[in-house]
């Protein structure tokens, strides 16, 4: 197994830590998954919506530039080495340490009408809230985030994406 820190060595980025990435639903925690996952793909060729990539290293990773991921399961069962276990996993939601992150040049956040985010998101984590006499203003909520991705694709400023969810 190759270990991410000594890859960015070897690519000269010494004083970086490695990029946390996304990974599949149901992951087990980062060194436990990295032991775990055999790097076989078929979670990735079983994703039916083309959400999962191989990433650095082989290892699967979520990608939402053409959509979101709906929860189907199919990468879990799919993982014959149990990398991915919904069972097994600490946590009850896929992602608990994932969030929409939304980026200061988002159209609604310059005050052009835009809610398309908003429709995409089936938990209701994003809302608009009326503003008299001017556009609806953005409303955030990162605990009904599920990290899913279905605003990210959408967006047409590209101004969504998950980012690690903020630890107390």
């Amino acid at each position: 197994m190759i270990d991410p820190r000594r890859r960015s060595f070897l690519r000269g980025r010494i004083a970086q830590a490695a990029p946390a990435v996304q990974r599949p639903p149901w992951a087990l925690p980062q060194a436990r998954f990295n032991q775990q996952c055999d790097r076989c793909r078929a979670c990735v060729q079983a994703c039916p919506h083309g959400v999962l990539r191989l990433g650095d290293g082989g290892f699967p990773e979520m990608d939402f530039s053409r959509r979101g991921c709906d929860f189907c399961g199919a990468c879990e069962r799919a993982c014959k080495p149990r990398a991915l276990d919904r069972a097994a996993a600490p946590h009850v939601a896929a992602w608990p340490l994932w969030q929409a992150q939304v980026a200061p040049h988002c159209l609604a956040l310059n005050k052009v009408e835009c809610r398309i985010c908003a429709d995409a998101c089936d938990a209701r984590a994003i809302r608009f809230k009326p503003a008299p006499g001017g556009i609806s203003r953005m409303q955030l909520d990162p605990a009904a985030c599920t990290a899913c991705g279905d605003c990210v694709s959408v967006c047409p400023a590209g101004a969504i994406a998950m980012a690690a969810r903020a630890t107390a």
